[in-house]
């Protein structure tokens, strides 16, 4: 019943059952169980290393269509911080792998559920798990369900980029001048206080947001801003 459950949060069911359970099969369980097994199927570190390469392609996709504006080197940061243990362990649990993940004895007694390294290479290997029983057209949309919470919302995105940063880039390249930021009003109780800021260029308004703090309503003016100046 996990093995079903887990399909239907990663929206995907497997042909093959095999390559999903070696893709669950800690090397700890497989030392402990399948010594008798050839190296490339007695556990999941060979489907690891396939799902990062994987990963790295379709995240990389992902990002250059959510930030077309972004150069090289931001692109390769905001990959960095996605693809990394700590992120892939966090969408591990959202998909809750632990309850799947089969752990040799000594390993599940010292917390192995729970470890970040463990949690993010299973989810490493189901990524080329899924990849090998379904292809590159099966494994696209999983992974774009999966990593979808990570691009919704402007905290989120703020989390892997600076927006303010972003607009500078594209204003300064375009017309030589750089953004400003103006505090409209605030309003609200101190413990909820809400900040109204408007960016602009030359003193052409460019967009007019609201935050609970000056800070967030800058990033926020800044992405708004960033619609506005395409269109200019």
């Amino acid at each position: 019943m996990v093995l079903e459950r887990l399909q239907q949060r990663i929206r995907y069911n497997f042909g093959d059952r095999g390559v999903l359970l070696q893709a669950l099969t800690h090397k700890s369980y497989g030392h402990e169980f399948f010594q008798e097994k050839p190296i490339a199927l007695r556990d999941n570190e060979r489907l690891e290393f396939l799902g990062d390469a994987i990963l790295d392609v379709i995240v990389s996709d992902i990002l250059l269509e959510t930030f077309p504006h972004a150069n090289e080197g931001q692109l390769s940061k905001m990959r960095a911080a996605i693809v990394n243990e700590k992120t892939l362990a966090q969408l591990a649990k959202t998909i809750q792998i632990q309850d799947c993940i089969r752990l040799g004895k000594g390993e599940a007694q010292t917390g192995g559920y729970e470890k970040p390294s463990i949690l993010s290479s299973a989810f490493e290997a189901l990524i080329a798990a899924v990849y090998l029983d379904g292809g590159f057209n099966a494994v696209y949309p999983v992974l774009r369900h999966i990593f979808a919470p990570l691009f919704m919302g402007e905290q989120s995105l703020v989390a892997f980029y600076d927006h303010k940063t972003q607009l500078q880039e594209i204003v300064q390249a375009r017309w030589k001048v750089t953004p400003t930021y103006h505090l409209i009003e605030s309003h609200g109780p101190d413990h909820a206080k809400v900040f109204e800021i408007e960016v602009r260029m030359n003193g052409r308004a460019l967009a007019l947001a609201s935050g609970t703090s000056k800070k967030e309503a800058e990033q926020n003016a800044a992405r708004s801003a960033i619609l506005s100046v395409a269109q200019i």
